[in-house]
């Protein structure tokens, strides 16, 4: 039982690291986007 409910935890905590990662990567492009944009 506490495993399973420890392994429970480590998977939503991996998630949010992978969610949080991904948005951190995806804001990043944006940023870059705009800065290297083409005037015109």
């Amino acid at each position: 039982m506490v495993k399973k409910l420890l392994l429970v935890a480590l998977a939503a905590a991996g998630i949010a690291f992978a969610r949080k990662k991904l948005q951190e990567s995806k804001a990043e492009k944006t940023l870059w986007a705009e800065a290297t944009d083409q005037l015109p």
